[in-house]
């Protein structure tokens, strides 16, 4: 496995993952889902900066370009949505990433407050697709398809 970190410009090997999901104000899920893939041979595309200063306004325009280019050289995305916050961006980008053909992976925590929302609006976008709960039951889904 070869993980990939913004905002590090390697380019991606196949295939490939990239990490969708809350990167600031939530927990460090990226962590955990990285571990639950450690056997794999896939390379993962995480956004989560070792330091983000989110007051930078160049910064964030960098990661907000970063994000959007790996989004789209990923062979499939995965996304998790945290009980933290509501993932604005995140929920942008699984609506563009449902509407293109590449695998895509979601998950949200029970407590996530628009989690009927993600799961009704991925239903009927992506009718083969199920939301998981837990961030184990996400990796397995990658695994499988992998």
């Amino acid at each position: 496995m070869l993980v990939i970190t913004a905002p590090d410009e390697a380019p991606v090997c196949a295939p490939s993952l990239f990490l969708a999901g809350g990167i600031s104000a939530c927990a460090d899920w990226q962590k955990q889902i990285i571990a639950l893939l450690a056997h794999t041979d896939l390379t993962l595309i995480n956004p989560r900066r070792e330091a983000f200063d989110l007051q930078d306004k160049s910064v964030a325009e960098a990661q907000i370009r970063w994000e959007y280019r790996r989004l789209r050289e990923a062979s499939a995305v995965l996304f998790w949505f945290p009980p933290e916050t509501l993932c604005p961006i995140t929920l942008f980008e699984l609506g563009g990433a449902l509407e293109r053909n590449a695998p895509v992976f979601v998950g949200c925590d029970p407590g996530y407050a628009r989690r009927a929302d993600v799961i009704t609006q991925t239903a009927l976008a992506r009718p083969g697709i199920r939301v998981t709960e837990t961030l184990a039951d996400l990796a397995a889904q990658v695994v499988r398809a992998f």
